[in-house]
């Protein structure tokens, strides 16, 4: 399916995933519907979409996932649907259990009924490797046990099946994308990049839970979307699950690392206990969406960090969020 002159709704699409994927959605000349409810999780989100408002293939909807009616309302006519909007965050959502269940489980199952009355063309949900838990072997393949520690990746999982049922039993055609730890521009300030960036540039100790040893696939922001697009434009793809993620892994403490030697600054990590529901290691196979989208990632971790920290620097206002990392 080609995504020009398409109508497509982004929930979440003011998020940092979700307006990165806007960009490049306009940029093909789709005409884009917006749907967020500019959640107080984090401040900001309007600057990402501010840029668009005077486009004529673009608009926003001001909408809870969590009003059917309102969602219904906006997904008429609509020809695709990806499904960003989610509550993020391992550690709050363990705090903010209802919250998280309500929105990630309650919001996609709405999200699906909408999309099934108004007989969408496809429907990509974005999923987290978060859904694997602890790994039993690495890399980690599509068909790698999932055994979610905490609420976050539970929820997420719970996103996946409904799904799934939905394309078996009524025939929806959607799509489930296992994001792995991605970073970039817009990145939320909880994010690992982000919090270490913020910190080391305000002249604080950038914190750390655990003993920083625990180390995730980082995947950049542009990489992410572009397989979110192509998981859209192919046939290959309805009914099934996809990772999208680089293939390597990172220590947080080469993170924290190569964050401070950016800023020129040997400022020393504050380390504090981790969190229940953390787990040791994520490493993608993502020999899968290479095989039915033909797509591969194209950005290092050392070029995307130089990337984000560039923006960074050209961005320097801070944002807030409701929990640190």
């Amino acid at each position: 399916m080609e995504l020009a002159g398409k109508n497509v709704l982004v929930t979440g699409g003011a998020g940092f995933i979700g307006s990165t994927l806007v960009d490049l959605l306009l940029r093909l000349g789709s005409k884009v519907i917006v749907y967020d409810n500019f959640d107080d999780f984090y401040e900001g989100k309007q600057a990402n979409i501010v840029h668009h408002l005077t486009d004529k293939g673009f608009r926003v909807v001001n909408g809870d996932i969590l009003d059917f009616e309102h969602l219904e309302a906006a997904s008429r006519g609509v020809d695709i649907v990806f499904h960003e909007a989610a509550q993020a965050g391992v550690r709050y959502c363990n705090e903010h259990l209802e919250k998280a269940n309500n929105v990630n489980v309650t919001g996609t199952l709405n999200v699906l009924l909408a999309a099934k009355k108004n007989h969408v063309k496809r429907l990509v949900y974005a999923s987290s490797s978060s859904v694997y838990g602890k790994p039993v072997r690495v890399p980690m393949d599509e068909e790698h046990p999932q055994s979610p520690p905490n609420l976050y990746g539970s929820t997420k999982l719970a996103g996946e099946k409904y799904s799934l049922s939905f394309y078996r039993t009524f025939g929806l055609p959607v799509v489930c994308l296992r994001y792995f730890s991605v970073y970039g521009p817009r990145g939320r300030p909880d994010m690992v990049v982000s919090s270490f960036a913020r910190s080391i540039a305000d002249g604080r100790r950038p914190r750390i839970f655990g003993d920083g040893s625990q180390s995730r696939d980082f995947t950049y922001v542009s990489d992410v979307v572009s397989a979110t697009a192509m998981s859209a434009m192919s046939d290959n793809a309805v009914g099934q699950v996809l990772n999208v993620g680089y293939g390597k892994d990172y220590s947080v403490n080469h993170v924290a690392r190569k964050v401070a030697e950016y800023f020129r600054t040997d400022v020393v990590p504050e380390f504090l206990p981790g969190y229940e529901g953390d787990f040791p290691r994520t490493v993608c196979s993502n020999a899968k969406a290479l095989r039915l989208l033909g797509w591969r990632p194209n950005v290092s971790f050392d070029e995307g960090i130089r990337f984000y920290l560039d923006w960074f620097k050209s961005k320097p206002e801070p944002q807030t969020a409701s929990s640190p990392v």
